[in-house]
Order: C-alpha cells, then sequence, then structure tokens
C-alpha cells in the first residue's frame, strides 16, 4: 500500500521544506519538494509534518506506571504517548527492592521482544540520598556490577540505560560494568564534584539524566557535574521542557552549550499524564497532582511530570524560541543516536520507518503515523 502526503511542511535536520512523503509498506520512499506528483487524497493543507518523538525517559501516563511492570498499563501508557506523537518509547522504572526491579523487569522484556517497548532505564537505586528527589531513600543501595549484572540477565539484553551517581563506592565499577554490557550509563541524582562528574564520564557515562534537575547547581568557583556534563562532546543531556523543571532560559543555555546534537527532549512523565490532578503513586512514594505538577506528599519534592513529547516539542519553539527543525531533532534524532535506532527512526529520510506526526500551525497534533500506519483517528 502506497500514500503520498501532499501540501506538507516537511521538516528534516537540514531545515523546513514545502513538499511531499510517499509512504510504502511502512517506509519513506520518496521525499519531494513542491507539488507531489500524484494524489490519493492525503493532502495536509500546508500542515507541518516532524519524525515520531523519541522519548528515553518515560514512568508512565494514562493513570498507568512501568514500575509496576503490570503489561496492560505499559500498552495504556504507550498507546497514551503515541497519540501525543511519542512512536518510540523506553520504559523508566524508579528505585525499589532488587526483587521488584528485576520482576518488572522481566514483565516489561516481553513488551520489548514484540517492539513495543524500546527498552528499559533503571533509574536507580544506584543514586545518591542527597539528590534522590522522588526515590523511595530506604531502597537506595551502593553500586554493585555484581548486581547490576543479576538485573540485566531478568532484562534478557533490553535494559538499555541506568541512572548512577558516580560519587558513591562502587560508582565507577558499575558504570564500567553497565558500558561493558552495552547499557548506557546516565549521571542524575548526583552529587558529583566537576572532578567526580568527570571520572564517571571517563569511567563511561554518555547521558546526563534529566540535566540541572537532583544535581548540583552551576556556581563560578564549584561548577560541579552540570559543567562537565556540558561541556564533554561525549554526553548527551536529557532536559525536561514542562515550565517547571527547566526556565527557558537554562534550557536554551543548554541547547547552545551542547547544541542539538546533544541535548534531547524527554518528558519524565508518571502516571498522571493525560490525568486529572489528584493523588498518585510513583514506585513506593506518594504523589499529590496539582495544577499540573507533580510532588510527593511528603516533602514537596518534584515528582516526575505531566508532561507529554508534543507540549515539550511546543515548548522548545514557542517558549524557548528556538527553531522548528532544532526541537525536531532534540525530540526525535538525537535520542534515536542515543539508543542506536538512528537508523531506523528519529529523522524523516528515505528508508526510515515512516513514523510521522502532522502538527498544524500552532505545533498541536493533528494526526500521529507509526511505520505508515496512522495511529490517531482519520
Amino acid at each position: 500500500m502506497s500514500i503520498t502526503l501532499a501540501d506538507a511542511r516537511v521538516v528534516t535536520p537540514a531545515g523546513v521544506h514545502d513538499g511531499w512523503i510517499t509512504i510504502e509498506d511502512g517506509r519513506v520512499t520518496h521525499i519531494g519538494r513542491g507539488h507531489a506528483p500524484h494524489g490519493d487524497g492525503h493532502g495536509l493543507a500546508g500542515r507541518y509534518v516532524v519524525p515520531g518523538f523519541v522519548d528515553i525517559h518515560t514512568h508512565g501516563g494514562a493513570g498507568g506506571s512501568f514500575p509496576s511492570g503490570d503489561p496492560d498499563e505499559a500498552r495504556r501508557i504507550a498507546a497514551f504517548h503515541a497519540a501525543h506523537g511519542t512512536t518510540t518509547i523506553m520504559a523508566s522504572l524508579v528505585t525499589a527492592s532488587l526483587a521488584d526491579i528485576a520482576r518488572a523487569t522481566a514483565a516489561l522484556a516481553d513488551l520489548c521482544d514484540d517492539g513495543l517497548l524500546a527498552g528499559i532505564h533503571f533509574e536507580g537505586p544506584y543514586i545518591a540520598r542527597s539528590r534522590c528527589g522522588a526515590h523511595d531513600p530506604a531502597l537506595l543501595r551502593e553500586p554493585s556490577p555484581g548486581e547490576l549484572a543479576d538485573l540485566l540477565k531478568a532484562g534478557r539484553g533490553h535494559v538499555r540505560m541506568l541512572t548512577i551517581a558516580p560519587e558513591l563506592p562502587g560508582g565507577l565499577d558499575t558504570i564500567r560494568a553497565a558500558a561493558s554490557d552495552g547499557v548506557i550509563a546516565a549521571l542524575g541524582h548526583s552529587d558529583a564534584t566537576y572532578d567526580q562528574a568527570i571520572a564517571g564520564i571517563e569511567a563511561g557515562c554518555t547521558v546526563a539524566t534529566h540535566l540541572f534537575n537532583a544535581l548540583p547547581s552551576l556556581h563560578h568557583r564549584e561548577p560541579g557535574p552540570v559543567a562537565a556534563l556540558l561541556e564533554d562532546e561525549r554526553v548527551t543531556v536529557e532536559l525536561i521542557n514542562d515550565g517547571l523543571h527547566v526556565h527557558p532560559a537554562m534550557l536554551r543555555l543548554a541547547a547552545r552549550a551542547a547544541g542539538t546534537g546533544r541535548a534531547v527532549l524527554i518528558t519524565d512523565a508518571m502516571a498522571a499524564a493525560g490525568m486529572g490532578d489528584g493523588a498518585y503513586r510513583l514506585g513506593s512514594m506518594e504523589v499529590e497532582v496539582s495544577g499540573g505538577a507533580a510532588r510527593l506528599v511528603e516533602g514537596g519534592s518534584i515528582a516526575g511530570s505531566t508532561l507529554t513529547m508534543d507540549v515539550a516539542f511546543r515548548r522548545t519553539v514557542r517558549e524557548a524560541g528556538l527553531p522548528v527543525a532544532d526541537a525536531a531533532v532534540m525530540a526525535s534524532l538525537t535520542p534515536a543516536r542515543v539508543l542506536g535506532i538512528d537508523d531506523r527512526v528519529g529523522s524523516i529520510a528515505v528508508g526510515k520507518d515512516a513514523d510521522l506526526v502532522v502538527l498544524d500551525d500552532d505545533l498541536t497534533v493533528h494526526r500521529v503515523m507509526k511505520r505508515g500506519a496512522w495511529v490517531t483517528s482519520p
């Protein structure tokens, strides 16, 4: 089956052009400029077409939570975020007992086998107590390569990322072990100094978990991990652009310092995404959502977000002032590169999966396509 999307503003890493896209058997086969050579009723009236979003840090949505390990919840979460343009999603867990992490990992690995999820992310338990945020401090552990190896076995090769504080005893050895097993080591929830962060990077950390959040602030005499992460060309930095976690000026600063090739948009969404205010849970922690902001009932720490990637994308353009093409790279291509799947997804290119998001002039979602099939109703 062939579909041609005509009269579109096609967004590629090189920029935006008026043109058309032909899709056959779930893949992009032709990209053109100007008028399409033939019409098949899929005129987009000048709307933007951007690549499907790739979210490498998501805990839940639509009332469901990945840490529960419930397959039905996981499917509901993926469907909810797909309707908001996220056609590739990685499931993020939170700090829990080793048994609970292994159980959830094994269950989610089945959905990775099915292609629903792009992998599993361990956010904890190897994080700093002083920067644990919405993670249960009673369940934090010192990093251990042996423990990590046991957890990775439960994932059957689908654990793709580990957030870790490199300054903890055993931290550097565990980072090296993760990297040697093909797991992305992400520096986060850490009280590392500048030098300790550099040591973590040298050991193998290549991602910064939600830069600025749960990390010491930049200071001109004590630059801390943020400076080390921004200045090292090997590190990709995550940014939660919901208007609560990061000020637009800081997002611009990070995007300029790292470049769109090293800055990625994430949601860090939890179960309340797509739901109303009220009481929720993130792992073992009780969360209250008010005005769309999720915070722990005890202590008031920010507990993930209620963000979706379409909103993050729109805010990056409208609030932070970045070009549409740059926002698309941050929301799609760069995170796809992090996961090593940019040969299939992340940009609109011949031969890649037809994962596409059609946006109205105000950058709200009009329709979503995944592998050539419409996710939202025509």
